[in-house]
Parts: C-alpha cells; structure tokens; sequence
C-alpha cells in the first residue's frame, strides 16, 4: 500500500469514527427519554380508565358477555385500550375496545372515553348518551361538566366524579372511587395550576435540550469543517512531498554534470552575488524613498480626512438648508393654493350673485305676468260663473212655465188623449224634469268653491248625518256602511257633506242588483316631501267598477259612462267632488278593478 492509500484510509475512518459517535449518543438519549416518558403516560391512562370501569357497578350487566369501551375521535389512546384488553378483564368479562368517528354513532358500549384535545361538545354527548347506560370518562376538560373527568398532573393523572350525573343515569359507585377523586373546583383549578407549571418546566427543560442539541450539531459541523480542512492540508503535503520526491531523483541524475561544471557556476555564482548586492543596495533605496512617500501619503490621508469632515459638515448644513427650503416652498405652495381656492370661491359666489340677480328680475317680471293673468281668469271666471248662475236661472223660470202647462194639461185632457198622446205627455214631462235637474246641477257647480266659512268639521259627525239622510236608500238595498274613526278637518262644511254624499251614493247606485252594497270608509294621516301633513280619505266600495281608460275622464262635468236606463244620473256629482276637494288644497283619483269594485282617494290639509 503506497503512502498516499494510507493516508486516505486513516482519514475516511477518523470521520466516520466521530460523527458515528456524536450521531449515536444524540439521538439514544434524547429519543429514548421521550420515548420512556410518553409510554408511561399512556399506560397510566388506560389503567385509571380500567380502574374507573372496576369501581362503578351497571344496571343488568350480567346479562352482556364482554364489556365494551368505546373512544370517540381519532385517538391513539385506543391502541393503550386494546393493548391492556390483551392482558386485563373488567368485572370478570373480556374487554373490547371500538372506536367512533361522530357522537351520534355512540351505541351498544358500557364506557365511553373522550378527550377535549378533538373539540367535543360535552353538553352535546352527555345529552345523546342520556338513558343508555353509558359511562362517560373525560380527560382535560371543565370541572364538574362530565361523569368522570382526569386530568395530566405532572407524571401522573388526577380525577373528579359529577355524583349526581352518575346518579341520574342509575349508575352505583364504590366509595374509594370518591375517596381519592378531587373533592372540590379549587382544587381542580390548582392541579391545572400545577400542571401548567409542570409543563412549563418541561418545556423549558425540552428548549435546553434544543439548545444542547444545536450546540453538538453545530460543533460537529465545526470538526467536519476542520476534518475537510486537514484533508485539504493532507492533500498538499501529500502532493508537496510527491514534487520533492522528483525534484530529489532529477537531482541525483544530474549530479554528476553538476561536477564538471562546479568551478563555472562558482564563478556564475560570484557574478550573481555581486549582482544581487546591486539589487539590494537599489532595494533599500527604493524603501527609503517608500517610506518617505509613505509619511507624505498619512499627511495627506490626515488632510483628506479633515477635508470630508469638514465636507459631511456642510452637507449637513446644506441638508438642514434644503429642509427650511423644501418647508417654505411647501408653504408658500399651499399658501397659493389657498388664494386661488379663495379667489375661484370668490368668483363663483360673484357670478352666482349675478345670476340669482338675473334671476330674480326675470322672476318679478314673470310673476307680474302671473299676478296679471291671474286677475284676468279670476274676472273671467267669476264672469263665467255669474253668466252660467244667469243663465240657468233664465232658463228654469220657462221651463217652470213649461212643466206648469204640461200638468195643467195632463190633469184637465187626459183622459181626451189616445196611447200615444198619453206616452208622449209623459215623455215631455221626463224631459222637463231632467233638464230643470240638470240646471239645478249647473247652479250648485257654479257655487262650489265659493263658501268663505272655514270651520272646524267632524267627518264622523257628517257621515251619521248622511246615513240618516240616506236611509231609505239604505234600507231598500240593504247598504252596509263601515267607517272607522275619522278626524276633524278644516273647510267648509255643506261643500264636504256633498262631497262624501256623492261618493257615497255612487258607491251604492253603481253596484249590481244581485250584490249588496258595502261602503268601507278610512282615513290615514300623511307627511308630504316638503313636510306638509295632509289626511288621505278613502272611500271603497264592490260595485261594477270602472275600465281604466276612463279614470280621468268620470271627473269631467257631465261625463257618464252608463245609459240613463241603467243607471240615472246627471253626470256631474264626480265634477262637484273634484271641485271641492280642489277647492280645499287637495287632490282625488281612485283606484278600480272590473266587477270587483273602486276605491276614492282624496286629501284635505291637516
């Protein structure tokens, strides 16, 4: 084996050799520490789960040839459970052990063991677990909220019994079983205490081992470090010794012409020292005038440092400089901002001003337009209403004279006139009648609207009125007349009462003869957009109804929509009620459907 194999060889087995060794003593004794601990735990849980089985007696189970736990989640406690099955029974039965994924598919156990680390809710089994002889055995959760609860105190475990849970599902205890239980909150709350601080501890005492552990870790990564670091050293010796060897053999062959040639190279040599005494001499010349530029560089290095000082300096000034400039142009950018904003305010309330002038001029010229075509219409309205009182009173005195003659002739000559004759008196007679209605009806439209006398009116006290006036219309058609209680308006009280009359005698003229007439009356007070409370009437009846292309067209005076064979009418009571409640400051429309019946709307001021 030549040296270089050597060498190699012991170095690979001193590696191995060390990181074996760190590797071995690491990780047995951390994992066996662990290990032994964790086992012992689990062990302990499944013997005090056993012990509780032991200690608490069930309604008739001699009757079931096995005892059966049951662990709700995916814990490995099952494994502790079914490993200590192997060797153990539990009131002289063989013990099984299954496993249950969600609350409702607990069934057929004796014994049920849940921890809080699967997030159960205890009030949730303990009410699905009711009534079937189930013992509940809990671990980590709230004092006194299960049947049995343990808890992890240091190495050991500790526990508490709900007596009257116990009791409630019939369950019979041994005594010891309550002799070593905690007896009370406190205690529980301080063995949580304790546990808490015993995890602290080994918290504390697994982050040393942490600690530890880095630390060996990171000094093994040194020695490798080193060891690559000697292999490289190993490496060049190695390769050095290996140059000499040649060097050493190309030597020996020439050492024999190295002879002949002795006395030239002393000469050669003599040459050389001479010259390399020039050198030297030209060398320490050289380091003087170095060092001499040496002192002059640390001078001027010394210069130059003060010079940058001197500079950081003013560029600290200059900076603070910069700032204060930077802040008054901020400033002064603002500053103009503002005025601008100012000004461009200014402007706008200037030229807002302007217009609101135009404006206000066009409005007083407009407005004294308005204040002159308004006197006009009132002229000519009251013109026009003066004219029609005229001239319906000028045509209802010969139309008297008419209807005189007509029942002078009728009373002196009737029994001289044939059918026919006898018809056509009486279809004179109808006529008259209907046209001295009709000019009555023109009369009373030309007042509405007129009445100056604004009083407080009670609308429950003009409908009482009505129905008595009204009565035998009622009666005969067996009207029902629902109205709910109604408020006190302001206006003119005759006109109102014509108002509801003539709604309300639509509501039962207009109805078929088979259908008996109900009137339902309601009111409801409202706030317009501009705040202005109004009160909204309604009047409803289940009459024949009214199309919708004619809803505007009914309030026109003299508008019928029906023969007078069919229904009598002049045509003109919904104009009356457009005008009245126009006259008041309010509005009416109505709403209707065919056959079904309509319904009135209108507003009066509240």
């Amino acid at each position: 084996m030549t040296f270089n194999n050597r060498s190699s060889v012991l170095k690979n087995y001193y590696k191995a050799l060390v990181l074996c060794t760190l590797s071995f003593f690491l990780g047995v004794s951390t994992h066996a520490q662990d290990y032994n601990n964790e086992q012992v735990k689990r062990l302990q849980r499944a013997i005090f789960v056993y012990n509780f089985a032991q200690q608490v007696g069930w309604q008739n189970q001699q009757d079931s040839t096995s005892f059966k736990i049951g662990v709700l989640g995916p814990d490995r406690a099952i494994i502790d459970f079914k490993s200590l099955a192997q060797k153990r029974k539990i009131n002289n039965k063989p013990v099984t052990v299954v496993s249950f994924n969600a609350v409702k598919d607990v069934k057929d156990i004796q014994l049920l063991y849940v921890n809080k680390a699967y997030n159960f809710d205890i009030n949730y089994i303990l009410n699905k677990i009711s009534g079937k002889n189930i013992l509940l055995v809990t671990e980590d959760y709230n004092y006194n909220t299960s049947m049995i609860n343990i808890v992890n105190v240091g190495d050991s475990f500790e526990y508490e019994i709900n007596s009257q849970l116990i009791n409630k599902e019939g369950f019979a205890t041994a005594s010891s079983l309550k002799q070593y239980a905690v007896s009370s909150s406190q205690k529980w709350k301080d063995l949580y205490q304790n546990t808490e601080a015993s995890l602290k501890d080994a918290k504390q005492k697994e982050a040393q081992q942490e600690s530890i552990i880095k630390n060996k870790e990171a000094q093994i990564q040194s020695q490798k470090q080193q060891i690559s670091t000697q292999d490289i050293v190993i490496d060049t010796i190695l390769n050095s010794v290996l140059t000499k060897d040649q060097w050493i053999k190309t030597l020996s062959n020439q050492s024999e012409l190295q002879k002949q040639k002795f006395e030239d190279k002393v000469k050669i040599e003599q040459l050389l020292e001479d010259n390399i005494r020039q050198q030297v001499e030209f060398i320490k010349s050289q380091e003087e005038k170095i060092t001499s530029s040496n002192l002059e560089i640390q001078k001027q290095d010394a210069l130059i440092k003060n010079q940058n000082a001197e500079i950081e300096k003013r560029e600290l000034i200059l900076k603070q400089k910069d700032s204060t400039i930077v802040n008054q142009k901020t400033t002064n950018t603002l500053l103009i901002a503002l005025v601008g904003l100012a000004l461009f305010a200014a402007l706008l309330i200037y030229r807002s001003y302007l217009s609101k002038k135009k404006l206000s001029k066009a409005l007083e010229v407009k407005n004294a337009a308005i204040q002159k075509q308004s006197l006009e219409l009132e002229s000519k309205n009251d013109e026009l209403e003066q004219f029609a009182y005229i001239a319906s009173h000028d045509l209802k005195e010969p139309l008297i004279t008419i209807s005189s003659l007509i029942n002078m002739l009728v009373e002196e000559n009737h029994d001289k006139f044939d059918d026919e004759g006898k018809m056509t008196l009486d279809y004179i007679t109808e006529s008259s009648n209907r046209m001295q209605k009709l000019i009555d009806a023109i009369l009373q439209y030309s007042r509405l609207g007129k009445s100056k006398t604004i009083t407080d009116v009670d609308c429950n006290t003009i409908v009482t009125i009505l129905k008595d006036d009204l009565k035998n219309v009622i009666d005969r058609t067996n009207t029902k007349i629902i109205t709910s209680n109604l408020p006190t308006v302001k206006g003119a009280e005759l006109e109102l009462r014509l108002l509801f009359q003539n709604l309300i005698s639509n509501g039962i003229k207009f109805t078929k003869k088979e259908t008996t007439p109900i009137i339902t009356i309601d009111c409801i007070r409202k706030t317009d957009n501009a705040l202005n409370d109004f009160w909204e009437f309604s009047i409803k009846d289940n009459g024949i109804g009214i199309p919708e292309k004619h809803k505007e067209r009914i309030f026109s005076i003299f508008q019928r929509l029906h023969s007078r064979e069919e229904y009598e009418g002049t045509g003109i009571g919904l104009a009356h009620c457009k005008k009245i409640v126009e006259a008041h400051g309010g509005r009416i429309w109505l709403e209707s459907v065919v056959n079904k019946g309509s319904t009135f709307y209108f507003t009066i001021p509240a």
